[in-house]
């Protein structure tokens, strides 16, 4: 039995889930590039398909946004674009996530109002804004005074700024920076407090679409606040990493670490919270795995969904939470399981 991996062939989670497969006795995947699937090339298939992200590879970023610094900010709207059409081509094969619920978990507006409609909670969104000048009127109407605005089709908080003005007083913290070629993603949190720079930035990500929701308090450990990454196998939540910060944003690629969970999980409603998680997933039901970012507000108490992630398993060395079907495993390793027992079949090493 041989499985398919559409992803950047060397990809750490391409490794990953290879090695999975093998513990599990099934042979090696056979890993088509993205590279191929957007540029149109014949594609062999085998067995169940796991899309994975299109990762570092150069030649697949310049087919989705263009020739360019793959640091730099922008060309979502083109880049969401290109990818949809490698997802129809992809469309016709079993997989494990559907390419509509990867569609929508790619749109921050989408899967925001699909949460929202399910009664996941959700910080409260101002709706279209498609500039700075905008921004500021739908603040001062809403009477948010810190949001946060994201690329609709961003990812790694690349371009996400944490904005708030109050008092005539403006301060935004986001890890894009500008040299003489424009915006790029510096992997360095920075704060901006000049309001003509804060208001290029919002101008020059807008075109691509932005969805900006009211900046819910996050809770704090350790003099540091706090979300939590909880990956949803199969409907269960089966892996969580506390993401801990100085900053705004916890992604570990921009300073975040991993907390003490098993602080978070004695202090907080931790079967709630994990309802929660639950719930998002259920929103997007034809994908066995879903990445949910969840907020825990200040005093512990409280929670909303940030993020949902089509891609957001990337957690090496970390196995599954006490008392799930992935106690003892890796995300790889349940998400291998959860294929074996919805298929009935029998792995057998090749």
């Amino acid at each position: 039995m041989r499985l398919t991996v559409v992803g950047t062939p060397g990809d750490r989670r391409v490794t990953l889930f290879a090695a999975a497969c093998a513990r599990a006795g099934l042979a090696a995947p056979l890993v088509v590039p993205w590279r191929d699937v957007l540029g149109g090339r014949p594609l062999t298939v085998e067995g169940m398909l796991r899309i994975d992200s299109p990762g570092e590879d150069a030649e697949a970023n310049a087919l989705l946004r263009g020739p360019g610094d793959a640091a730099r900010i922008g060309g979502g709207a083109r880049w969401y674009r290109t990818f949809l059409d490698g997802l129809d081509r992809l469309r016709p094969y079993p997989s494990f996530a559907d390419v509509g619920d990867i569609a929508v978990m790619f749109d921050k507006r989408a899967s925001h109002a699909r949460l929202a409609a399910a009664g996941v909670p959700v910080p409260p969104a101002l709706g279209p804004v498609g500039g700075y000048a905008e921004l500021r009127e739908r603040m001062a109407e809403t009477g948010f005074h810190r949001v946060f605005v994201k690329p609709a089709h961003g990812s790694s908080a690349s371009g996400v700024i944490a904005l708030q003005a109050a008092g005539g007083r403006i301060r935004a913290q986001t890890s894009a920076a500008r040299d003489a070629e424009g915006w790029y993603n510096s992997l360095k949190v920075r704060a901006y407090t000049d309001e003509h720079e804060i208001a290029l930035l919002v101008d020059a990500l807008a075109p691509d679409g932005l969805h900006v929701e009211r900046w819910f308090p996050k809770a704090a450990l350790a003099g540091r606040v706090f979300d939590l990454r909880v990956v949803v196998v199969a409907g269960e939540p089966t892996h969580a990493v506390a993401r801990t910060s100085r900053a705004p944003m916890t992604n570990l690629h921009l300073g975040g670490q991993r907390g003490d969970l098993a602080a978070v999980r004695a202090a907080i409603a931790w079967d709630a919270a994990m309802d929660v998680c639950a719930r998002a997933a259920a929103c997007f039901p034809n994908s066995t795995m879903v990445g949910v970012d969840l907020l825990v507000g200040v005093g512990m108490r409280g929670f909303a969904v940030a993020e949902v992630n089509a891609f957001g398993d990337l957690l090496p060395n970390l196995t599954g939470l006490p008392g799930t079907s992935a106690e003892g495993r890796d995300v790889y390793d349940a998400q291998v399981a959860a294929y074996l027992r919805t298929s009935g079949e029998v792995a057998v090493q090749g």
